[in-house]
């Protein structure tokens, strides 16, 4: 569960007192409607066929899935219209959530950003100083240190994910990766010989 008590142990142990969420962090309210939360989707919207990934950030199931198998799915089946593709957020930590926020802060960047960040996630994620870690890989993407901070104390931001978060909950989401292909649910890192398993019978029909 992220709370509170675990983020502020998460910022005394970062080696970066000036870098903190904020109010966005520690809210208890999250309302944020996320049905006005942008889709972060890649493939045609007219893909007879849709996955949605739920994920976080600090997950290493997550990044082996990403950095592994999600190339070859999109050569086979996104790229040539049969499948397209949802992102969302399911951050199992603060650390992650802070990836998130910084993503979400520069959605035309989105996508290079998340697999940048799952690409270098033995880097930033699991050293002794995350957050100067996680600025120091925003820099290669254009992030200032003002931007940074700012991102990471975006009250708007920070709810929409967490509303995201809590609507893959009620769908039945409890680890990452999950899948849902066409409302049915998989769980784990699948590999691509098993999505290939998953599709044919939904392309074929």
């Amino acid at each position: 569960m992220i709370n509170r008590r675990h983020a502020m142990g998460l910022l005394a142990g970062a080696g970066a007192a000036s870098l903190t969420f904020g109010q966005a962090a520690f809210a208890d309210n999250h309302e944020a409607d996320a049905g006005e939360w942008r889709e972060m989707m890649v493939g045609s919207p007219d893909a007879p066929v849709e996955i949605i990934e739920y994920a976080s950030l600090t997950c290493p199931h997550c990044a082996n899935f990403r950095t592994n198998t999600y190339p070859l799915l999109r050569e086979r089946y996104v790229d040539n219209g049969q499948v397209r593709m949802i992102f969302r957020e399911f951050p199992l930590d603060q650390l992650a959530i802070a990836g998130f926020m910084l993503a979400r802060c520069d959605e035309e960047q989105y996508f290079p950003i998340v697999n940048m960040l799952f690409e270098t996630q033995r880097q930033w994620a699991f050293g002794d100083r995350p957050l100067d870690e996680l600025a120091g890989m925003m820099r290669q993407v254009g992030f200032s240190q003002e931007k940074f901070e700012s991102c990471l104390n975006d009250q708007a931001i920070y709810d929409g994910i967490m509303a995201v978060t809590n609507e893959g909950r009620e769908q039945g989401v409890n680890s990452t990766p999950t899948f849902i292909v066409d409302g049915e649910i998989h769980r784990g890192a699948l590999s691509i010989d098993q999505f290939e398993e998953i599709l044919a019978p939904k392309l074929d029909g």
